[in-house]
């Protein structure tokens, strides 16, 4: 069994502060601890499930968070950008499960650091006529990919999120929202061992085959709402980025093409914008 990690920052244990998941934050060091602790925890999960072997993506920021000298050495770890897939670099059909780690809610909803990918930059964003977030979009691509997710962790909106796109996905909730930078933590050993335990019991319980996948062929439609006008502007020069209004584009293509295509929106936003995240 091949199993591929997923692992966002701001959900991880612990952690509700730009501070902690920021360089140079002044907790942001012991942020990368802690996320490299529960990454570690969902490793030992999969490989006491039976994993043959396990890929980490680091997918939060700079993408150079996770500590390598203090990963657990059966995992190999993607690290560093840019990635052509962003946030599931690395994942192909090969694989028999994805996990998310450390994920938050989408731009708009009350949870822990809640975003869409670029900070306030992103108002909204949807799949189709659904809106969503980081989760749905990786939910999706996975789908395409015939890969079922077993498993996310985040704070509690985050989890709900993820139960909305999918109920059979298991879910680690270990924080729970009090606003958008506060929450109420679960105990540090406590969350990484349901972590541990949710991990083996997810994949044990794979279905054996996915049932229903995905048609990667199926033509989607990407709506994103941005906040500059100026962002807009520049992505219609992309082939086929059409605008629906000053700070809304659409574009139309199979999921996987979606997904790759959204995170040149990105590259491109991030040149023509200096916004803050998390502001």
């Amino acid at each position: 069994m091949k199993v591929y990690v997923s692992v966002d920052m701001e959900g991880i244990t612990g952690l509700v502060d730009a501070e902690d998941v920021q360089p140079p934050g002044r907790d942001y060091e012991r942020g990368r601890v802690l996320m490299t602790e529960d990454t570690n925890a969902a490793v030992r999960g999969a490989y006491d499930a039976g994993a043959t072997a396990v890929l980490v993506n680091d997918a939060h920021g700079p993408m150079r968070n996770l500590l390598p000298d203090l990963l657990d050495p059966r995992a190999t770890l993607i690290k560093g950008r840019p990635k052509p897939m962003g946030m599931m670099e690395g994942l192909t059909s090969e694989y028999d499960a994805a996990l998310c780690l450390g994920f938050h809610a989408r731009a708009g909803v009350l949870g822990v650091l809640s975003h869409s990918f670029m900070g306030h930059e992103i108002e909204d964003i949807w799949l189709d006529d659904q809106v969503t977030g980081e989760i749905g979009l990786l939910h999706a691509a996975a789908a395409a990919y015939g890969v079922p997710v077993a498993m996310l962790t985040g704070d509690d909106t985050a989890c709900a999120e993820m139960t909305a796109w999918d109920p059979t996905v298991a879910t680690v909730p270990v924080k729970y929202a009090k606003d958008r930078f506060a929450a109420q933590l679960v105990p540090v050993a406590e969350a990484q061992a349901a972590i541990e335990t949710t991990t083996r019991k997810a994949l044990q319980n794979l279905p054996a085959t996915t049932a229903d996948p995905a048609d990667p062929a199926t033509i989607r439609r990407l709506t994103v709402r941005w906040q500059s006008a100026s962002v807009t502007s520049h992505l219609t020069a992309i082939p086929g980025v059409t605008r629906r209004d000053d700070r809304t584009v659409t574009v139309e293509a199979d999921m996987l093409h979606l997904y790759r295509l959204f995170n040149l929106f990105l590259r491109v936003a991030t040149a023509v914008t200096t916004n803050p995240p998390y502001c």
